[in-house]
């Protein structure tokens, strides 16, 4: 009953609808290639109403479609394979619960003054951030379990507590890091980004911070355009999107401070 009540009151916005769903598909799209989803569809759903902590729990539940089409993809391409990044999936786990949980503690008003300035602040690193450079000069890949631990449990937490950009956060940190390249790095951030989501939507359901309404007709919409966005990925490179992308980031920002 309450889900045909809601229905009932949101469909007669269709203008609504339309902002979530378009924002969704190019969120996955985005996300699949270069990282920074949350950057479209957290502004969305803010600007549809929902509360932070509701925005930031269905947010979980549609970018778990796109990261797991899109990881699905890289790992039956070759790109990824799980096996060889198994420390790194258990520390982002555990940073991703305890970044939720501490989510869950802020109140309603730290978030609305907050996550806006977050997105905004994330937005303009990436719009200056040149992953050209990274990828010819990186570092030899780290033996020390400690690295891979302290950037899963940090990026972890960060997608727990807040999430916009984290998969970008998870490109650069990896070719930091790693001896990847461009498109394994975003391999290993599409898998990493799903195990994040997948943690804080299970913590956010508990209690109770999602709309899954919303989160499923966005995940869906979500999940066509990561697979679209993937198969680019891997054909193209990250590098046609980012302008696009910095477009749309820009847009919402601005949209978002005039809210």
């Amino acid at each position: 009953m309450d889900l045909l009540n809601e229905l009932a009151t949101l469909l007669p916005h269709w203008h609504t609808w339309l902002l979530l769903l378009l924002a969704a598909f190019s969120a996955g799209f985005i996300d699949a290639i270069a990282g920074g989803g949350g950057l479209i569809t957290i502004p969305a759903l803010l600007m549809a109403g929902l509360p932070p902590h509701l925005a930031l729990g269905t947010n979980k539940l549609s970018s778990s479609f796109g990261s797991f089409t899109a990881t699905l993809v890289f790992i039956r391409k070759g790109i990824f394979n799980p096996k060889h990044w198994l420390l790194l999936l258990f520390a982002t786990l555990a940073g991703a619960i305890i970044g939720t949980i501490a989510a869950s503690l802020i109140s309603i008003d730290i978030l609305n003054q907050v996550l806006p300035m977050i997105i905004i602040g994330v937005a303009i690193y990436m719009l200056f951030q040149n992953y050209s450079n990274l990828d010819t000069n990186r570092p030899p890949y780290p033996r020390s379990n400690a690295v891979k631990i302290t950037q899963g449990c940090s990026i972890g937490f960060y997608d727990g507590i807040a999430g916009p950009g984290t998969g970008s956060f998870w490109v650069v940190s990896n070719l930091i890091l790693y001896k990847q390249s461009l498109l394994q790095s975003s391999g290993i951030a599409r898998a990493m980004n799903f195990v994040s989501n997948i943690t804080s939507l299970v913590t956010f359901a508990i209690l109770g911070h999602v709309n899954w309404m919303i989160g499923i007709a966005m995940g869906l919409v979500l999940l066509i355009g990561a697979w679209l966005g993937a198969h680019l990925a891997i054909s193209k490179g990250a590098h046609l999107i980012k302008p696009i992308f910095m477009t749309v980031v820009i847009a919402i920002s601005v949209k978002l401070l005039a809210f």
